[in-house]
């Protein structure tokens, strides 16, 4: 079993930035590619980013590209989502999910672990 543990949202202004980390714990030397999604009132939950299991693929929804970066760092089981120039179209519930396969999945149903998710607001 892996659990998965968000940190990092809060308020932001517009223009402004948040860096997100996810944490897992468990079974998790075993995980392969990780991502972000993120899910606003009364909308599907949204593909935001991904990485795989080395960092040397990574993968952006249209919506964030050149705005937010994903990375990783295997040895503190820790992935980052930092994410700049942000929007009140930003504003969501961003969760992290991680699968055992090592490949791009941007479907939600493709994942499977989950953490609990963190809000993220950003004011206009």
């Amino acid at each position: 079993q892996v659990e998965l543990v968000e940190t990092g949202g809060g308020l932001v202004q517009a223009g402004g930035s948040l860096r997100l980390s996810c944490t897992a714990s468990g079974r998790s030397f075993s995980l392969g590619t990780m991502g972000w999604f993120r899910q606003a009132p009364g909308k599907e939950r949204e593909f935001v980013s991904s990485i795989t299991w080395n960092g040397d693929n990574t993968y952006y929804a249209d919506s964030v590209k050149g705005r937010f970066t994903i990375s990783r760092v295997n040895a503190k089981n820790t992935m980052y989502l930092q994410m700049n120039s942000l929007k009140p179209e930003d504003t969501a519930v961003y969760y992290c999910a991680a699968k055992y396969g090592n490949a791009r999945y941007d479907s939600p149903d493709a994942y499977d672990y989950w953490g609990q998710g963190t809000q993220v607001t950003v004011s206009s």
